[in-house]
């Protein structure tokens, strides 16, 4: 065990939406709708990036900054993924971790094996805390395991976890590192397990989820000469010794008197302050460390003897609720605003996070979008930016059959492109539908929002900007869901409108920044020269050059010329 523990068409809002791989309502343990073939082709992807992970995970030196290549929790994932597929394929084989220590002449065996933990959820902790009594509850650290080997209260080695059996011998390193005493407070042999973890200030694990934490720590131990400070930074806690007292209390008393703080967030659990108790108050309140989750141990465990690498019944891990989720990419949409700007949005099958429902996540530009290459298929890792914004890590690994995806160019759209349906070269849907909704909002159509637009688009009733001007009331009980007393309404709005002061219109035709400060009219305004313009306040060589650009534009030239026939002022 491992340590760590639509179909789419054209819509009016979007420019493209590719049809996805397969649909569900929430992202289970349902099986794709795939072929064998795919299927089968997929599990074996699936099944060597897992193993490669396991390797990297379990090497000496397994990452090349000395970290797993994958976090915990989307590795847990990604192996209940698997397993669920292989059930989906009739070969319902649970996963194996492969535990193997890089051939190297600086591995070491443990003098007594580093356990592994078997991870619970609440339901599981309840169902094993209520068959057990003398339990005890400690932080789980989210650092590098180390296992100290001392002789007659000197340091004699130190191994890193490795495999749990053999590990790279750190001894050398640890020697240079502060927290870790070469000599102990009295002159007994022992060994002790352990995590060296990355020092922080009044870190809280539910504000500043720290995921580096970890790599930091194994980073320096990589590093051929670490600075001091960094050195200094590196903290030990002590989370066990095998062939200490058998009791608890014993131990935690012997530890104390050996200069290590493990009695400070050791705690006994009972009626009043149970599991549940302090896995909140370690998630909501400062630790100078960031951690994972609790472990529960109970206070007396077999004689070392007994002891493997693999996990015991004695002791589990109740990690924290999953700060990353892996997702599976339905589709991708490339959507385009009213100033011209492409925004890639990935629609997910739905996941939960932190109790949230996660489907769509913005990837905010193109260039994001190429550098990250998600396609419809891949599995993505998504998380929650400042705990309420959903944003997309990486892929974690992509689908075997991706798709050609026909994607957008930027040089297509602008402030002034879109303006009507009408184009040869692409299509304006979702920038139109952009520009009209703004419209409709500076113009203060209240109640006329994007829905009734693209409803309007669908009909046929608009296909540019100014259309709703000669819209009548037959015209509107045409469209889908407008009746007669939406009608009117709408017909009151529209004619309202008309009545909006000229730096509203402006604002509405999407005239750039700086125009609201000529109070003047359309004719005099489109003979403005860059000068004229220059001379605003906030108003510079480019946005003059975009000025100048907007009121001599053919488009706009004929809306203004549409506006001063339906009587606007200003035009």
């Amino acid at each position: 065990m491992r340590k760590r523990c639509w179909v789419g068409a054209w819509g009016v809002l979007m420019l493209l939406i590719v049809l996805t791989v397969r649909a569900a309502p929430v992202q289970s343990a349902q099986c794709p709708g795939w072929s064998e073939d795919r299927l089968e082709a997929e599990i074996e992807a699936l099944g060597e990036r897992v193993a490669r992970w396991d390797r990297a995970y379990y090497a000496s030196q397994g990452h090349p900054d000395g970290a797993s290549p994958v976090a915990d929790e989307i590795y847990d994932q990604a192996v209940a993924r698997l397993e669920q597929w292989r059930r989906c394929a009739g070969a319902p084989t649970p996963h194996v971790p492969e535990r193997r220590v890089t051939s190297s002449r600086d591995a070491r065996e443990h003098p007594m094996a580093q356990t592994g933990l078997e991870k619970r959820d609440e339901t599981g902790v309840k169902r094993w805390t209520s068959r057990r009594d003398d339990l005890w509850i400690q932080p789980k650290v989210d650092g590098v395991a180390v296992t100290l080997h001392y002789v007659d209260g000197e340091l004699n080695a130190a191994v890193s976890r490795g495999d749990g059996e053999r590990g790279q011998d750190w001894t050398g390193r640890a020697r240079d590192i502060p927290a870790i005493p070469n000599e102990l407070s009295e002159s007994v042999s022992a060994v002790l397990q352990g995590e060296l973890y990355w020092r922080m200030e009044y870190h809280i694990q539910a504000k500043h989820a720290h995921r580096r934490a970890r790599s930091q720590v194994a980073g320096a131990m990589a590093q051929h000469q670490p600075d001091e400070a960094t050195l200094t930074r590196i903290g030990l806690f002590v989370w066990g010794w095998p062939d200490g007292p058998t009791r608890m209390p014993e131990r935690l008393t012997q530890l104390t008197m050996l200069g290590f703080d493990t009695a400070d967030y050791t705690h006994a659990l009972d009626g009043r302050r149970d599991a549940a108790f302090w896995r909140e108050r370690w998630f909501r309140e400062p630790l100078p460390f960031a951690t994972d989750g609790v472990v529960l141990k109970q206070g007396e465990r077999p004689g070392v003897r007994r002891w493997s690498s693999a996990p015991p019944e004695w002791a589990l891990a109740w990690k924290y609720p999953a700060q990353q989720a892996l997702a599976e990419v339905r589709g991708i949409e490339f959507r385009v605003g009213r100033t011209g700007r492409v925004t890639p949005l990935v629609w997910l099958n739905p996941v939960q996070l932190e109790g949230r429902r996660i489907s769509r996540v913005s990837l905010g530009s193109l260039a994001q979008w190429q550098t990250l290459d998600v396609h419809p298929g891949d599995h993505v890792a998504v998380t929650l930016g400042g705990l309420t914004i959903p944003q997309l890590d990486t892929v974690v690994w992509p689908a075997q059959a991706r798709m050609t995806l026909t994607v957008p160019s930027a040089d297509d759209y602008h402030l002034l492109s879109c303006f009507t349906l009408e184009t040869e070269k692409f299509r304006c849907d979702s920038q139109l539908l952009a520009r009209l909704t703004h419209l409709g909002e500076a113009l203060g159509m209240h109640g006329v929002g994007e829905g009734t637009w693209r409803a309007m688009l669908d009909a046929g009733a608009v296909t540019s900007l100014l259309d709703w001007l000669s819209l009548d009331h037959a015209d509107l009980t045409r469209v889908s869901g407008v009746g007669e007393a939406t009608a009117n309404q709408l017909l009151a709005r529209f004619d309202a409108a008309r009545e909006q002061p000229f730096h509203a219109w402006l604002d509405a035709l999407g005239a750039p920044p700086g125009s609201e400060q000529a109070s003047s009219d359309w004719a005099t305004l489109s003979a403005y020269r860059r000068e004229q313009w220059q001379a605003l306040p906030g108003v510079g060589p480019v946005r003059a050059d975009a000025l100048i650009a907007f009121f001599s534009h053919p488009q706009l030239q004929r809306m203004a010329r549409q506006l001063q026939q339906a009587g606007v002022a200003g035009f």
